[in-house]
């Protein structure tokens, strides 16, 4: 067993070592420091939310890469309803992803939202049709990004694989002074595969040479050393998406078991705006949002961090008086807790 955590500690190592950092990582850590350190004498809590998909380049001149999939709804909602429940949010996402607030709005639909002023073409308005709309995303967005100590958002993007593990790890090691206070989300739809540095050419890959080849090796799994060196304290919740549900809650427990965290938050790829899975060591509950809060708009990230709350108060060590309750949705299992109310 020794011998096995050795040499997992040298498959992190070697791959930090083998790969270069964001080329402006310096400046993203003194921001990453700046805001969590913010909150390290302070009874907050704060969240880190990873969210949207990771890019693996192909060319150290990256023309080709490969993508995995995630637009980042539920990572950029997530934010939201963390910010609503008090938590600081640190929300590292994918360049091209969704944000909180902008995400409810199409892409170029805010321009026409806007107009010039009458007679003043230096003064640019909402129009009064679409104050509604554009209201309530400004208001939150500007309570969440207010001035100085007050600040309860910092959004910090990545583009390839290797610029989200470098501020993964960044963003864990910047949370540890809080403590149990600390919840990591990871949403972040993260490659299993990458082409070492060594391996890929400097130019782009011209197809005159006829098909392609690709010898893609495995990324050595980061939660390990997440939980275990940069960040032991945090409440960990990942999440396991899959394409057959049948195998899902086994691989959220076989996940649970290897690297020994908090939650799985499973969900299957054509049901996860509606249906998931919420895996501990202890128990499993199933959220189900139903046709009513469907047709209502409501959204499954609202229910999924309520729940994460109490448990995360659990974790803290302060509970509610009791766990958010289930009658709004349809619910497998009840969930036990062996916490006492206050």
């Amino acid at each position: 067993r020794t011998s096995m955590a050795s040499n997992e500690t040298e498959q992190w190592d070697a791959f930090f070592c083998a790969t270069k950092p964001p080329a402006d990582f310096d400046e993203q850590k003194r921001r990453i420091d700046e805001f969590c350190s913010a909150f390290a004498d302070t009874d907050e809590r704060v969240v880190l939310i990873t969210s949207g998909g990771t890019t693996v380049p192909l060319e150290h001149n990256t023309v080709r890469f490969v993508d995995n999939f995630s637009a980042g709804t539920r990572g950029s909602a997530s934010a939201e309803y963390f910010l609503d429940q008090g938590y600081a949010v640190l929300f590292l996402f994918r360049s091209t992803s969704l944000q909180p607030f902008v995400r409810r709005f199409k892409p170029g639909e805010l321009l026409s939202y806007l107009e010039f002023a009458s007679g003043d073409d230096s003064c640019i308005q909402v129009r009064a049709d679409a104050v509604s709309k554009v209201r309530p995303a400004l208001e939150g967005y500007q309570r969440a990004m207010a001035e100085g100590i007050n600040r309860r958002l910092l959004q910090v993007c990545f583009t390839t694989l290797t610029d989200y593990l470098f501020l993964l790890k960044a963003c864990a090691v910047a949370l540890r002074p809080l403590g149990h206070r600390a919840l990591l989300y990871l949403a972040a739809a993260v490659s299993d595969f990458y082409v070492p540095p060594e391996n890929m050419p400097e130019h782009k890959i011209h197809s005159d040479a006829g098909p392609l080849q690709l010898r893609l090796h495995l990324v050595p799994k980061m939660l390990k050393p997440l939980i275990c060196c940069w960040n032991p304290t945090a409440y960990v919740v990942s999440f396991k998406l899959e394409t057959d549900e049948n195998i899902l809650l086994e691989k959220a427990r076989r996940a649970l078991a290897t690297y020994k965290h908090k939650l799985v938050i499973g969900n299957e790829l054509h049901s996860r705006k509606h249906r998931v899975i919420l895996v501990t060591n202890e128990d499993y509950e199933v959220i189900n949002l139903t046709p009513q809060q469907m047709a209502a708009g409501v959204e499954i990230e609202q229910i999924i961090v309520e729940k994460l709350l109490w448990r995360h108060m659990e974790h803290i060590g302060k509970c509610p008086a009791r766990r958010p309750s289930s009658d709004d949705t349809t619910s497998e299992t009840s969930v036990t807790g062996s916490c006492t109310p206050p």
